[in-house]
């Protein structure tokens, strides 16, 4: 269920995630998306990130700016990006 509507993000907002690679799974570092319309579900938002789309959800953590992630990236992992 996409409840972020109520939080303001609307498409073609820049915004940035905690993204874990997936084939490394202690490998997590911040990356950019873009807030779209998500082609498969009509009227429903969603992150594009390497060319894939994700589900905009209150499961994941968003943040408007490359700082406050890096931030929230610091107190969960116990370390700096830079």
């Amino acid at each position: 269920m996409n409840d972020y509507g109520s939080q303001g993000f609307q498409m073609g907002d820049v915004v940035y995630v905690m993204y874990r690679n997936p084939h490394t799974q202690n490998v997590a570092n911040v990356q950019q998306a873009a807030v779209v319309n998500d082609p498969e579900i009509p009227g429903q938002l969603a992150l594009f990130l390497y060319d894939e789309f994700y589900p905009l959800t209150s499961e994941t953590a968003v943040y408007t700016s490359e700082d406050e992630a890096e931030q929230a990236y610091a107190y969960y992992f116990g370390e700096q990006l830079h």
